[in-house]
């Protein structure tokens, strides 16, 4: 099953906030991750999705058929909550069989169906308890069976991990997509947590202000991000302001750069990404991209440390990271730094 936006805008009644011109794709099978500021937009996309929104503008098509009009229960859409919206008087195997039994399946089917599902996340041993003893994984767990119980043609999921320990996470991040390839779900997955979007997605959607600003799959949108606007939500970075003085020679103020400028051309400004992990501590005298300056502050991580470099002259420090601390100097290779043109990480 295929999901797919074209062109869509909605604004909620008496606010200026909603979507603009979205027009997205979610391949059969694909795990797509919108991600987003708080009020960015990316709930929207979900909610009118599942049929919770109406009066929109553009078109929404699950599988081909334009789902206008179509109401809820009739959508076949499987969905998640941030809060997993257990029914607390039932137990796990009806909570499980709850969706079955509002589409009629009898008693038989939806039970050997939920105990199935139930087997399918480990859950199986606790049918009979009520979901109110479980932990916060368990019911989590419980919530995504019962989302898969009806075989849903599109999986929802409202940033499903949001409500759980930091411990957890990365565990059920794994049967979360263990799970997903399995069924060949077609699942959107709401998300403002960038390790979930990045180690769960195939793709993923940057949003804000409303807007579609990149899809891409997480290694593009890491290293190719087409804004620095985009480069924020991914990972961490540093972003000076330039001019192209040259072909392959950009001025950060305090330096000049080499770097790719690719069809730019002199007199334009641009924003030059840099990723901490590429910045090299303490390199030769005559390396490339050299800047002379001082460490400062050190956070210490366990695998890794980042840390501030502050270059002579820069109004700003490096951002670096490694486990080999720089001293007295640093240098950026030129095929490490990303030139943006300034007006990209400007649009919202």
């Amino acid at each position: 099953m295929s999901l797919h936006f074209e062109n869509v805008s909605f604004t909620y009644p008496g606010a200026q906030h909603g979507i603009e011109a979205v027009t997205l794709s979610v391949a059969p099978g694909e795990l797509l991750a919108v991600m987003g500021r708080s009020g960015s937009g990316k709930s929207t996309i979900l909610r009118l999705t599942a049929g919770l929104l109406d009066g929109y503008r553009g078109r929404i098509a699950i599988n081909g058929h334009d789902v206008a009009g179509v109401p809820v229960w009739r959508r076949e859409v499987g969905m998640v909550f941030q809060q997993y919206a257990l029914f607390p008087h039932l137990n796990v195997l009806d909570n499980v069989a709850y969706g079955l039994r509002m589409r009629g399946i009898d008693a038989a089917q939806r039970r050997a169906r939920a105990l199935a599902m139930l087997e399918r996340v480990g859950l199986a041993e606790h049918a009979q308890r009520r979901t109110t003893v479980l932990s916060g994984g368990q019911q989590q767990r419980v919530a995504l069976a019962r989302a898969l119980a009806i075989d849903p043609k599109v999986l929802l999921l409202d940033e499903p991990l949001a409500a759980l320990d930091a411990g957890i996470r990365q565990q059920l991040r794994d049967e979360i997509r263990t799970l997903q390839r399995a069924t060949g779900a077609t699942t959107l997955l709401v998300t403002h947590d960038q390790d979930e979007a990045l180690s769960l997605a195939d793709r993923v959607a940057i949003i804000d202000g409303g807007r579609v600003l990149q899809v891409d799959t997480p290694q593009r949108l890491y290293e190719r991000p087409v804004s620095a606007q985009v480069a924020r939500f991914v990972g961490h970075s540093s972003v000076l302001p330039g001019r192209v003085i040259a072909p392959g020679t950009v001025d950060v103020s305090f330096a000049l750069l080499r770097a790719d400028t690719g069809a730019l051309r002199a007199g334009d400004t641009v924003d030059l990404l840099i990723r901490p992990e590429h910045v090299e501590p303490d390199p030769p005298a005559d390396a490339v991209n050299r800047l002379a300056g001082q460490r400062a502050e050190v956070r210490y991580f366990g695998a890794t440390c980042r840390y501030d470099f502050i270059p002579e002259a820069a109004s700003q420090p490096l951002l670096c990271e490694g486990r080999r601390l720089a001293e007295h100097a640093v240098a950026i290779a030129p095929e490490h730094l990303r030139v943006l043109p300034a007006q990209a990480s400007r649009f919202c």
